[in-house]
């Protein structure tokens, strides 16, 4: 619930854009997102006095205290369960059994794998550093440079947050007033597009370079044992799936579920012990960690926004420079583009999907496009310098420095932006399956 005092206008003045850019001077210092936030939000409610500072302590409570929420870190704790039981071994096994014989086919049955723990975990960085330290090595062996197979993994693993259960649609759902599984549900053909692109992009990529030149003959009685074996892996992302697309499931039972599953065919398979446990609470306690205090200090500062009616300044000033619907999505992607070269999706959800979603509602866009549409735009940050998280996991796995893994990037950055673009100028690629 957003506390907004009726009336209340928007006073472009130093009282509020000092505020912001304090925030952004901690930003640029290297002070925790969720400190900075905090400390940004204080500044501008004492200086605009919009809101009550006896509001600040509730609003941060109430912004965390949602079941959605719920199922993060059970999402994320399904994904560490997953590494620690060997099943992710079992899904790349799949993936490669599928699509291995094709030219380039490490490369592509990297992306799919990539794919199949998106379908799982939900998060970015957690699919890069698993399938980063199984496939890595053989990609290199297979012909690949170095810095070649850490942008493969790292764009392959941006479907993290684009193929469902993901995160990022359960916070921008939260903060919009929007049922994560209706967004679920438009997801999953922009999630399988994005990852379709990156595929090709490969297979262009090696044709023209000559990475790789696989002989291997497709074996379909191989495949069908290779499916067997990794049955068991293939049954948490069809528990999770045909959990919420069926209804049975809420997004968050459905989280609780494949935990709960995924722990017990760990240790039915003796490959858990009580012993992992620790290790795997601690490792998923640390990445929510990081999210959950950014969405509850972030929260206050988007209420301070809406309170100084800044959604609808930012849209009166828009419509004065132009109406035209193309100019406005650029200008909106470009914006997006920046914010998430620079800060992590969640703060960038928290405090621009509100902004936003009135400026795309004024130019015929539907809110469950826009949730795909900057959802999607956003995760292009996963690969783009300063931030680029995924780059950052793939260089900490392997040793590689950082900009040769961003400049081999680059063809897989504008791929992924193709494909938003088709979202922005596509409704019906976000909405076909709603209806």
């Amino acid at each position: 619930m957003l506390y907004q005092i009726p009336g209340t206008s928007l006073n472009l003045g130093p009282d509020v854009w000092w505020p912001l850019l304090f925030t952004l001077g901690l930003f640029v210092l290297s002070v925790p997102v969720w400190v900075a936030l905090g400390i940004g939000s204080v500044c501008l409610l004492l200086s605009t006095n919009v809101l009550p500072m006896s509001l600040f302590g509730e609003a941060l409570f109430d912004g965390v205290d949602s079941f959605a929420l719920i199922a993060i870190p059970l999402y994320i704790l399904t994904g560490d369960a997953l590494v620690r039981s060997g099943l992710s071994n079992k899904l790349i096994d799949i993936a490669e059994a599928t699509l291995g014989s094709l030219r380039s086919g490490l490369g592509t049955s990297s992306v799919l794998g990539c794919g199949f723990f998106a379908c799982i975990s939900g998060s970015d960085a957690a699919g890069a550093a698993a399938v980063g330290r199984i496939m890595h090595t053989r990609l290199v062996q297979r012909g690949y440079p170095p810095a070649y197979a850490c942008a493969l993994v790292a764009s392959g693993s941006c479907t993290g947050i684009l193929i469902p259960p993901s995160i990022s649609y359960i916070i921008i759902g939260l903060v919009l007033g929007i049922s994560a599984s209706t967004l679920f549900i438009a997801a999953v053909v922009p999630g399988i597009m994005i990852m379709v692109s990156i595929m090709l992009t490969n297979v262009v990529l090696n044709r023209i370079h000559g990475y790789e030149n696989s002989d291997a003959k497709f074996s379909f009685e191989r495949w069908l044992k290779t499916i067997w074996d990794g049955r068991y892996a293939l049954s948490i992302p069809a528990i999770i799936w045909g959990g919420i697309y069926s209804g049975i499931f809420t997004p968050t039972e459905a989280a609780a579920a494949a935990v709960v599953i995924t722990i017990a065919i760990g240790f039915w398979r003796g490959t858990l012990e009580l012993a992992d446990f620790p290790k795997m609470l601690e490792s998923s306690a640390k990445v929510n960690g990081v999210i959950v205090p950014i969405i509850a200090f972030a929260l206050p500062l988007a209420q301070a926004f809406s309170a100084l009616n800044l959604p609808q300044a930012v849209l009166q000033n828009i419509t004065e420079v132009t109406t035209d619907p193309t100019f406005i999505i650029l200008m909106m992607l470009g914006v997006l583009i920046l914010a998430g070269c620079v800060m992590e999706t969640t703060p960038n959800i928290v405090i621009l999907a509100p902004i936003m979603l009135p400026i795309a509602q004024q130019i015929g866009m539907d809110q469950i496009q826009f949730c795909i549409f900057m959802v999607t735009a956003l995760g292009v940050g996963f690969i783009t310098p300063p931030l680029g998280l995924n780059l950052f996991v793939l260089s900490g796995l392997t040793g590689e420095r950082i900009l040769p893994i961003a400049a081999k990037a680059v063809p897989y950055v504008i791929s992924m932006l193709l494909v938003v673009l088709m979202l922005a100028f596509i409704p019906s690629l976000s909405l076909w399956a709603l209806r």
